[in-house]
């Protein structure tokens, strides 16, 4: 009796032991498999993004090489990168927030108490700027023309100004 219980007990030992080695080299492999497949689609969730980000970004001056051209080509030595130039550009354009009426070039009159302001602005190429502007109530889009004067100022231009209506909640 004592022999069929340890021949018993070994058979069972035999078969958990087989049945451990098993769960744990299958679990293994499916992790193995499972992140191998998370970071194939990680990458191409990378992949679309960065393409989403180029087709967004398509329009600037970051990605126009003919606007880069442009100003490489021109004859103003006090910016000496486009990138300086497109900073100096939203920053003056922003500064005349500064005005009581508010910016002058959202092409929008004052509608209430409040004054319309350009909130972002972004130089698309060597001519046109896109800017979003509000007064809290209101809100607007507006594409201006930019023009470096020689003695290195900003000149804008309205091209064309649209102000959303306001929406109840």
């Amino acid at each position: 009796m004592k022999k069929s219980l340890f021949l018993y007990l070994f058979i069972i030992a035999v078969l958990m032991n087989i049945f451990t080695y098993m769960y744990f080299s299958k679990r293994t492999s499916y992790e193995e498999t499972h992140s191998a497949n998370t970071i194939t689609k990680f990458k191409d969730s990378l992949n679309v993004m960065g393409n989403k980000l180029s087709d967004a970004d398509y329009f600037s001056l970051e990605n126009n090489q003919n606007a880069q051209t442009y100003f490489d080509n021109s004859d103003l030595k006090t910016y000496p990168s486009y990138h300086d130039l497109a900073e100096v550009v939203k920053a003056k354009l922003i500064a005349l927030n500064d005005d009581p009426n508010g910016n002058p070039y959202v092409g929008q009159a004052q509608l209430g108490g409040q004054k319309f302001i350009i909130n972002k602005a972004k130089v698309l190429n060597h001519r046109w700027i896109i800017a979003d502007y509000s007064d809290g109530n209101y809100w607007g889009e507006v594409l201006l023309k930019y023009f470096i004067n020689a003695d290195d100022t900003v000149s804008f231009e309205i091209i064309q100004s649209v102000i959303y209506q306001k929406t109840t909640e």
